[in-house]
């Protein structure tokens, strides 16, 4: 009689709908893991830039010497539980979509008489709107995940207003209701429909070129090409969406009800353009770029070897 590990692996490697849905998360999970572990310093830094007032650093070196040195170490992994699981679903959901419209991309395509064997090569078009569903799914998880861990992050050292991911979802949700933990999530939605567009596009015409070229299927590509077509990725997304997201990081930090500081998207793109013009918009991006092609050529990377290893 088949163990229970022998049954899951059979779920697994059957092709059913639901077995490839179960493959796609189980897959992007290990893309977001991968991500979170190597791309979290990278990011700290990045929000703290972007929510600071002007002047507050010097730079991305001055502002990592900063929390190293007021802080410790540790406060680089600060707020990470919250992205650790949350990013983990976030990026699940996202290949999990990904995958799906690309399915049915190549199924028209068949039907259609193009896009090479099995209507798979798809077009521009095609790979822009697959990754901006995806970012748009992801985007309903990413936007409270992200609002938490910018709290914990930005919050003072000294005087923490929450204990861990768990207490500030629970005093957000009692004083705020539902709304207060979507707080952003009208630039988060900008954010990911349009970066993941981008972002899916780039990755996978570089994979479909390295499959023309070479003649093979996607599972004979490389698995370390992986890292460097995630890394361009990473730039097409920051490339695209940086101004989103420093809005918001600016929203997300914000106080809620009467003493905030904006009253919405549009208020706080105007208000920081007149404080700052196009500099306020672009604060923060030097650690970002850096940590780019790390996080996503991870992200990239532990996702192929993770779906090939459950194919």
């Amino acid at each position: 009689m088949a163990s229970g590990l022998d049954s899951v692996e059979e779920i697994l490697r059957d092709d059913s709908a639901l077995a490839q849905t179960a493959k796609d998360l189980t897959a992007g999970t290990a893309g977001g893991i991968a991500q979170v572990l190597v791309g979290q310093p990278f990011d700290i830094v990045k929000v703290r830039m972007q929510t600071a007032s002007a002047g507050t650093y010097a730079g991305m070196g001055d502002c990592a010497r900063k929390i190293f040195v007021n802080e410790g170490p540790m406060a680089f992994y600060k707020g990470t539980l919250t992205p650790l699981l949350g990013i983990g679903v976030c990026v699940s959901i996202q290949f999990a979509a990904l995958q799906s419209v690309k399915r049915t991309f190549a199924e028209r395509n068949l039907r259609a008489g193009r896009g090479g064997t099995g209507g798979e090569e798809l077009g521009a078009g095609q790979l822009f709107v697959a990754g901006a569903i995806a970012g748009l799914a992801n985007g309903v998880v990413s936007g409270p995940v992200e609002h938490i861990r910018i709290r914990l992050q930005t919050q003072p050292a000294s005087a923490p207003l929450y204990k861990g991911p768990w207490g500030a979802i629970s005093t957000i949700y009692s004083q705020h209701g539902l709304a207060g933990i979507y707080k952003g999530q009208v630039p988060t939605f900008l954010r990911e429909g349009v970066g993941y567009g981008a972002y899916f596009w780039a990755y996978e015409t570089l994979m479909q070129r390295e499959m023309r070229l070479r003649r093979c299927r996607r599972e004979e590509v490389p698995a370390l090409w992986a890292v460097g077509f995630g890394a361009a990725a990473g730039y097409a997304l920051w490339a695209t969406i940086y101004p989103f997201d420093v809005l918001k990081s600016r929203i997300q930090t914000d106080s809620f009800g009467a003493s905030r500081q904006y009253k919405g998207t549009l208020d706080c793109a105007r208000k920081l353009w007149a404080a700052e013009g196009v500099r306020g918009f672009t604060r923060g991006l030097g650690p970002t770029l850096l940590r780019s092609p790390f996080a996503n050529g991870a992200t990239f990377i532990a996702f192929e070897l993770a779906y090939r290893a459950l194919s």
